[in-house]
This record gives structure tokens, sequence and C-alpha cells, in this order.
């Protein structure tokens, strides 16, 4: 089973929440947008700069900064490489 951070996922490609290490209100915040183990998602987008990323989860779009996603760790969904030579 291949996990990866969520930023190393390129736009279009999908993965499912393994885990969220992240503490305090952001991640109780995030769990309410429906970003918890198990759920499914699309990266659609980077900034400019990389930095947010937009994901669709649950049907709607959420902007994440490189520094949380870098503590949301998915699993890809097999057929495309994330950008990281794997």
């Amino acid at each position: 089973m291949n996990i990866v951070p969520l930023n190393m996922l390129q736009p279009g490609q999908k993965g499912r929440v393994v885990k969220i290490n992240l503490r305090g209100k952001l991640r109780f915040k995030l769990m309410d947008m429906g970003l918890i183990n198990g759920a499914e998602l699309e990266v659609l987008g980077l900034a400019p700069l990389g930095d947010p990323m937009e994901v669709k989860i649950k049907g709607f779009n959420l902007s994440l900064r490189k520094e949380d996603a870098l503590m949301i760790m998915v699993q890809p969904a097999p057929g495309k490489d994330c950008g990281n030579g794997k």
C-alpha cells in the first residue's frame, strides 16, 4: 500500500484519506467538512506557486495550505503517478 502526503498528489489525481496528523481546531473543522479516514478526494488544482491546493471532497471544493496538506496522509488511486517518482 502506497501512502503519501496529500501535497504529493497532482491535479487530476484521486486518493483516499488514510490518516490526519493535524491537531486542534483545524483538525475538527476539516473532519466536520468530511475530511475523515476513508473519504475519497480529488486534487482539482494548485495555485501558481503551489500553495494553496484545491481538492474536491464530498461534493464540494476545499482549499488547503501546503503545510496542512503535508499532514494529511492519503492512498493514491491506481493509475496516475503522484509526481514523486513512484
